[in-house]
């Protein structure tokens, strides 16, 4: 693969080539949350930010195991670069839905956002200017929580809404750095 390469060329590639630059990565076949961290080059994160990756991580790891195995990699890189409105919004709220019970509250929202502003490094809106925004558009029950359903419609409803959490949520900078690395592995 070229330094030229983008990523929308990545999925395009032989899935045997792709499949052994995983594995010079990750001999193991597995990635664990440790190596993910080490992969993306995340030293020195605020709490908040490494907490933001680990929630990552885990809503990745499909099957619950603790690793990140080829499948579960391929098919978080397909839905970033690829997903469609609804599956991408989908995994945004299980992002957002850190104790699992089903709704999103302010709490939950916010530290998503302070962590995303941790890591990009981009402090331009206040985390709590946004979520103010966004239940104010989307909570129409006044309840201070979404469900899946309200999370979806509203921000579908909503193209500001839409546009924001796309801008917020772009994981494109960690798909990039992952495909440095596994440049630089294959050069190696």
């Amino acid at each position: 693969m070229g330094a030229n390469t983008s990523l929308d060329d990545v999925l395009e590639e032989d899935m045997h080539h792709w499949y052994t630059k995983f594995m010079k990565e990750s001999p193991s076949g597995l990635i664990t949350l440790f190596e993910l961290k080490t992969m993306l080059q995340m030293t020195g994160m605020t709490e908040e930010a490494s907490s933001y990756v680990d929630q990552v991580f885990f809503t990745f790891d499909m099957d619950g195991d603790g690793y990140m195995d080829f499948v579960e990699y391929i098919a978080a890189i397909s839905l970033l670069l690829k997903g469609e409105i609804n599956q991408k919004l989908k995994w945004y709220f299980k992002l957002f839905d850190q104790d699992g019970n089903g709704k999103i509250d302010k709490q939950e929202m916010e530290t998503i956002f302070k962590a995303i502003q941790d890591i990009t490094r981009s402090y331009d809106v206040p985390p709590e200017d946004i979520v103010n925004l966004v239940y104010e558009k989307i909570d129409v029950h006044g309840e201070g929580e979404l469900t899946l359903e309200e999370f979806i419609s509203g921000a579908r409803d909503h193209p500001d809404i839409m546009d924001m959490l796309a801008k917020m949520m772009d994981l494109t900078n960690v798909l990039e750095i992952i495909l440095r690395g596994q440049q630089t592995n294959a050069v190696n």
